[in-house]
């Protein structure tokens, strides 16, 4: 074996990226390729009384203008792939040009093809659209209503589904010691990845095949799903992801604008290429959070939890997107509890239509806001009973000795020390000395404060019966095929679809490690239909304990065939074999031995092979978990608010987290310093407004303000290691921590840190205009 796992390793993925030889959608060039650009909707909520196209059409350089009458019967409606069961769900078909109405400004009215860039801009200006302009609405509550404008004529008061899995009857709360109530506003964000969406179509016409190129997290359900939407058999239609400049969930998605660029390759028999530009990204790439979460807390004067109520009324835009119906019902309801013992848990989610952009997965996807609402109660919750709202949470989080925990929601958390993750994210500062220092620079005039997260999140988004049973319209488990060359270097092709994540490198660690051969001798083949088998792609934390799971089953199969065949060399049982170091040695004669490359040519050549074994070295698995993942941890963040202007000042922050096995540790720490960063810019900054007639008012990065890294301190890391049961590699996922815990942590410690003014809470983002209103109310 190798010393790869646990092991900080630079990514293998780096130097081409920093060396500007990334080859990403945009760069791709076709012989003969063609430009497309969307004509959007201006009104957030009109009827399309007609459209006239033949001014663009006269324009030197166009070759074709689509709208909606074109494509009946040629292109379908895009479906939601997560369709909820059990919850009156209507799924209101999204066709791939708007067809009578428009329901939210930036839907498509026209496609426009042309021989570059600036023609097909320039045919924009001319198509003549005459809309008449209906009531919009952008806020779920006002939608829900009555008497509230319709996004969907026969959607009853805008209300796509109503799910309940669980209830408390009202006597818990009503006979309990104490009880808090306190709505929380998740804000509506932009994912915002460097690259925006785009696609590449080419169409053979002899032989009926279609080969996309897109920013794809998951490149084999946008093959199945747009074999579907434009009646490509899976056979002839390949899909490849080429380097991927970020997805963040915003990317897992079936859009309209690529199926439009495969009909237009097909229709013209040419190549085409479309690319989202920046303005484009903010109105026509889903957005997601936007929910507002009641909940209600019961518990005892001593800080014991006795039960909990959440009622979440989820803001999906004008369809149910993709993932759109999954995110605030499963992803979020299933983990309401959090962290703790919670004996009694009732979830309520209603989802409603409003005229602005479709809402979906963002990192975190549902479990960042319930996170969000738990940890933020349980602070309110002790300085209710007046306790420390550590106390609350050593009372409250789930004991070692009950793992595996089943939870009121259903899960199976697989396993954890909730307590020690505490307890070591502690010992990191001095938390007796911070209360005293803050109560002596609040006699001064400052105001610091510090917040907890003691967060789990579910993760390895992987058992297939329970995908099927909740409505997903596919499996959920993961393949892998590793490939032994006759010179000894290896080759993985993975379902998974990295595009930033590392593992490239994780997954030659994984190999290298079984192997004993350096990682530099493995490549990582992924994001290409036809090269790879059937995979369900990267999101929900899940390509290290599926995808990586998958590698490791497939690496172990390559490697009992290898013990096989250097036992028949060396004329040796295989229980005398030792493995060290890409070497199979035989026990008390060192000097009979063979390498792992002399293996692999001796397979390969198969001059000598064991009777009726096949040739070659090569292994595939298929990997369905029987549970998911539940990565935990304890984040905590000291912050200082300015008192003159209601600026928030990060002065620590800690992250201690628990994400089983650590493949590479510089590579984890990277991901959960993104994940903090896009987790404190919902906290703090980002928000996506819109005006009561639905214009986005914050639809550039001059009015939507993004994270910096010179906004935050060193951020300070470690990781404990309780091993998952579910895997063999014992991983958990590490991509979304950051998201999840570091809103609630952040939000907590600017509480603490206002408690002088009397506030108890506020709405994200934490704006210094937002802070400074508040804190004038109290003084």
């Amino acid at each position: 074996m190798g010393d790869w796992i646990g092991t900080r390793v630079k990514r293998k993925e780096d130097p081409k990226l920093l060396t500007g030889n990334g080859y990403f959608t945009d760069d791709i060039k076709l012989t003969g390729m063609l430009f497309a650009a969307v004509l959007r909707s201006p009104y957030a909520h009109a009827r399309i009384k007609q459209i006239q196209v033949d001014e663009a059409l006269k324009l030197p350089g166009i070759q074709a203008v689509y709208t909606a009458k074109d494509l009946i019967g040629k292109v379908k409606a895009v479906p939601t792939i997560w369709a909820v069961p059990d919850c009156g769900l209507k799924n209101k078909a999204r066709s791939p040009l708007a067809l009578e109405k428009v329901h939210y400004v930036g839907e498509g009215v026209a496609f426009v093809v042309g021989e570059n860039r600036y023609v097909v801009k320039d045919a924009l200006e001319l198509i003549e659209v005459e809309y008449e302009e209906l009531p919009a609405v952008v806020d779920q509550e006002t939608a829900s209503k009555e008497g509230a404008p319709l996004v969907h004529e026969d959607v009853e008061r805008n209300i796509a589904f109503h799910w309940q899995p669980t209830t408390v009857p009202d006597e818990v709360f009503t006979q309990a010691e104490v009880v808090v109530k306190q709505r929380f506003i998740e804000q509506r964000v932009v994912p915002s990845p460097m690259e925006t969406r785009g696609a590449v179509a080419q169409y053979n016409a002899g032989s009926g095949e279609m080969t996309i190129w897109c920013t794809s997290q998951n490149p084999h359900i946008h093959r199945m799903t747009y074999s579907e939407i434009l009646g490509i058999p899976e056979s002839r239609l390949r899909i490849i992801a080429p380097d991927v400049g970020g997805g963040f969930g915003a990317k897992i998605a079936v859009y309209t604008e690529e199926a439009l660029t495969a009909h237009a390759a097909r229709d013209l028999k040419r190549p085409i290429k479309w690319i989202e530009d920046r303005r484009e990204h903010f109105v026509a790439t889903n957005h997601a959070r936007d929910e507002i979460i009641d909940v209600e807390l019961a518990g005892t004067k001593d800080g014991k939890i006795t039960a909990l109520r959440v009622r979440n009324t989820a803001n999906l835009g004008a369809y149910v997107s993709t993932m759109g119906a999954a995110v605030p019902t499963l992803c979020f309801g299933l983990m309401a509890p959090g962290a703790y013992d919670i004996p009694k848990v009732g979830v309520e989610v209603c989802g409603v239509f409003t005229n602005t952009t479709p809402t979906d997965a963002y990192r975190g996807a549902g479990k960042p806001e319930a996170t969000f609402q738990i940890e933020r109660i349980v602070d309110v919750f002790a300085e209710e009973v007046g306790l420390d709202p550590i106390e609350v949470r050593r009372k409250n989080l789930i004991p070692p000795d009950k793992m595996p925990y089943p939870t009121a929601m259903g899960c199976l958390y697989d396993s954890g020390d909730y307590h020690h993750a505490l307890n070591v994210a502690l010992e990191k500062i001095n938390y007796e000395d911070f209360r005293k220092e803050q109560e002596a620079l609040r006699q001064q005039g400052r105001y610091v404060g510090i917040g907890f997260s003691t967060y789990v999140e579910l993760c390895g988004l992987g058992p297939s019966k329970v995908a099927g049973a909740t409505g997903f319209q596919g499996g959920l488990w993961e393949n892998a095929t590793v490939r032994v060359h006759p010179t000894g270097s290896v080759s993985v092709f993975t379902g998974i679809s990295p595009h930033g994540q590392g593992e490239g490198t994780t997954f030659a660690q994984v190999v290298g490690e079984k192997f004993g051969i350096p990682i530099e001798d493995i490549e990582i083949v992924h994001g290409d239909t036809q090269s790879i088998s059937m995979g369900w792609g990267t999101y929900g934390s899940r390509s290290t304990a599926v995808g990586g799971a998958a590698v490791s089953i497939a690496a172990d199969r390559v490697l009992q065939k290898a013990r096989k065949i250097a036992a028949f060399e060396l004329e040796a049982n295989e229980s005398e074999l030792i493995f060290e170091k890409g070497v199979f040695s035989v026990a008390g004669s060192p000097d009979k031995k063979r390498t792992f490359k002399e293996i692999a040519k001796s397979a390969n050549f198969a001059w000598n092979l064991p009777e009726k074994m096949e040739p070659a070295l090569e292994a595939q698995s298929f990997f369905d978990p029987e549970n998911f993942v539940y990565p935990y941890g304890t984040h905590i963040c000291i912050v200082e608010v300015d008192g003159e202007t209601g600026e928030v000042e990060l002065k620590r922050y800690i992250a201690v987290d628990d994400v089983g096995r650590v493949i590479n540790p510089m590579i984890a720490e990277g991901q959960v310093h993104g994940g903090i960063a896009q987790g404190v810019g919902q906290a703090l900054w980002e928000g996506a407004i819109y005006s009561e007639g639905g214009q986005l008012l914050s639809g550039t990065f001059m009015d939507y303000t993004m994270p910096k890294a010179r906004f935050f301190p060193t951020i300070e890391t470690a990781f404990t290691e309780v091993l998952s049961p579910v895997n063999p590699l014992g991983a958990k996922g590490v991509g979304e921590t950051g998201t999840t815990a570091a809103p609630p942590a952040v939000v907590n410690a600017v509480m603490d840190a206002l408690k002088p003014f009397g506030v108890r809470d506020l709405a994200m983002p934490l704006t210094p205009e937002k802070v400074w209103k508040a804190m004038q109310k109290g003084r």
